[in-house]
């Protein structure tokens, strides 16, 4: 199951970055707390208005975003 409906492009909000349910938290602010090993639990206590869903959609996002054919020169 999808998670993606939940990443929002606003070009009037963070400068159009993808964020979380239309909130001002960036899908970046999310992976890096991840990759500074904060752990899920953490992040949804020191943000409360986030959701479980909200973490697994920036994750989701990050990976389709690195999904890309490799166009090779002729």
């Amino acid at each position: 199951m999808s998670h993606l409906d939940r990443i929002t492009i606003n070009p009037n909000q963070c400068g159009g970055r993808p964020c979380i349910r239309g909130l001002r938290i960036r899908v970046k602010d999310i992976l890096d707390l991840l990759a500074a090993e904060v752990s899920r639990e953490t992040i949804l206590e020191d943000y409360p208005y986030l959701e479980s869903e909200d973490i697994t959609a920036a994750l989701e996002f990050a990976a389709r975003q690195t999904d890309h054919p490799i166009l090779k020169a002729a």
